[in-house]
């Protein structure tokens, strides 16, 4: 069991890690809010049962899959404005918990709003 323990620890943190390189090709005020939210998420499901972990698992390597494959067709297509991002099916919606509905609705007024509460500075130029 042991074993079991370390090999799913190893498969989040891979996960947690490829998420936030994929982040990368995000605009950058998106990057800052799905950094945060993914930060938040995996520390927020670090105790949950092995049947919820399994498929919490799942839902963030379908993620990394689908925004994998919006940023490969960024960069074939570059001339034209980037998408990212999917509509949630009737199915998936109503299979969510009344917190999750929440914390999506959070997310979507935080990704839509005209002003940012603050700003974000890539700071990439900044590092030697």
């Amino acid at each position: 069991m042991p074993g079991s323990i370390s090999q799913h620890a190893s498969r989040v943190r891979t996960l947690y890690r490829k998420i936030l390189q994929l982040h990368q090709a995000l605009p950058l005020e998106l990057k800052a809010l799905g950094d945060q939210y993914v930060k938040d998420e995996f520390r927020r499901h670090k105790s949950v049962g092995p049947e919820e972990a399994q498929q919490f698992l799942k839902e963030w390597e379908n993620y990394a899959a689908v925004l994998w494959q919006q940023a490969s067709q960024s960069v074939k297509n570059s001339t034209s404005r980037p998408h990212f991002g999917s509509h949630l099916s009737e199915e998936k919606l109503n299979a969510l918990r009344d917190e999750q509905v929440g914390q999506l609705q959070e997310l979507m007024q935080e990704a839509t709003k005209p002003k940012r509460q603050f700003n974000v500075v890539d700071d990439t130029e900044f590092k030697s």
